[in-house]
Order: C-alpha cells, then structure tokens, then sequence
C-alpha cells in the first residue's frame, strides 16, 4: 500500500474579513477522516508573496524572491491540492491566482480540486481553476464543492449567516466524497507515475 497523500488545503483569499476559514477547516476535517489522505491548511496570506516580477517563470530559472521560493517549498511537499476560493468577477481571488503563478514546476503532474463559494457557489471561479491547473501540468477532478445561493448566505456571517458548514451538508455532503474519491484515485495514480518518473531517470543516468 502507498503511503498517505499528502493534501494541501489552499485558502486562497487574503483578506481580513474573508469567509475562506470556515469551508476550509471543514473539508480539512473531511479530508483527514479519510484513511488515504494526510491534509493539511495552507494559507496564501502567511506567505506575503510579492506581484509576481520575477524574470521568468521557475519553469526556466530559479526565482529571486524568497518569499516565492518559500512558498515553492511548501507547495512541493504535497502530492495535491484542494484550492478554497471566492468568485472575484467570474474568476479566482488576485492573490490565488498570483500563487498559482509564483510556482511552475512545483504543481506539475498533480492532482487539484476546489471549495467554492459565492452567489454561483463559485462555480465561475473553479472552472477557471481548473484551466489554470491544466496550464500548471495538474490534473482536476471532476467534482468540486460548490457552496452558493441560500446555503451561503446560510453560513456566511457578513450575510446574517448563523449555521455551521456541517448543518448545509445535504446539500453539497455528496460533492464533498466524490471530490475526495476522485483526489484519493487520481492522486495515487500521479504519486506512482512521479514515482516512476525518478526510477526512469535514475536509469538514464
């Protein structure tokens, strides 16, 4: 048996009076009842990453900043993402998307899904995620959460909100497991290809 995956759970939104916190403690806690998955927070907002200005990509050479390289450390430890976003404007949170750009080689060949949420339950924002990722080399599941109209302004406190992401689960529970089935299969199955990717070029060598 393969060791755990290692999940990273992505808040994407930087402000201080983000809703981002609260799906992402919640399907943290979904994510590690599974036996497969070893998920941790990662906070953009702890990184202080700059507007991306380096050179070029770290697909090309290393970056300068070391905040960036900071960050691409952390991402490398993990063998997927779950990214939680806001819909800004029918797309993802500035400082996500400025995350995503701050890496190249250190997303490649992994798995990624979404929490979403807004009016749409962010649906706008997670399948413009989901091209970005495949410009990334990673691969998306096909199921995301998705948490928007009455559910929302159920659970988010700016609207007058007072349930708990957990009392909204007949609604989006479903989504939760097969986005975490999807993450589970699709993550071993890039975890042994990277795998072989390393015996394959230690072959070479």
């Amino acid at each position: 048996m393969m060791s755990k995956l290692k999940i990273a759970i992505v808040i994407g939104s930087t402000r201080p009076t983000r809703f981002g916190d609260l799906p992402a403690k919640w399907i943290l806690d979904k994510a590690n009842e599974r036996a497969e998955i070893d998920a941790e927070i990662v906070d953009v907002r702890d990184f202080d990453l700059p507007l991306f200005d380096e050179i070029a990509s770290n697909a090309w050479m290393p970056s300068a900043n070391q905040n960036a390289v900071k960050w691409q450390n952390k991402i490398s430890e993990f063998d997927g993402y779950i990214f939680i976003t806001a819909e800004y404007n029918r797309s993802v949170t500035g400082a996500l998307k400025n995350a995503l750009d701050q890496a190249y080689i250190n997303w490649n060949k992994k798995v990624f899904s979404a929490v979403g949420y807004g009016t749409v339950g962010g649906a706008r924002a997670v399948e413009h995620l989901r091209n970005i990722g495949v410009e990334l080399q990673m691969v998306p599941t096909r199921s995301a959460v998705h948490i928007g109209g009455a559910d929302f302004a159920a659970v988010h406190p700016g609207f007058g909100g007072t349930k708990g992401i957990s009392e909204i689960e007949g609604s989006i529970g479903n989504s939760a497991k097969d986005m975490l089935d999807q993450i589970i299969w699709w993550g071993n199955a890039t975890k042994a290809a990277r795998a072989n990717d390393v015996v394959t070029a230690q072959a070479a060598e």
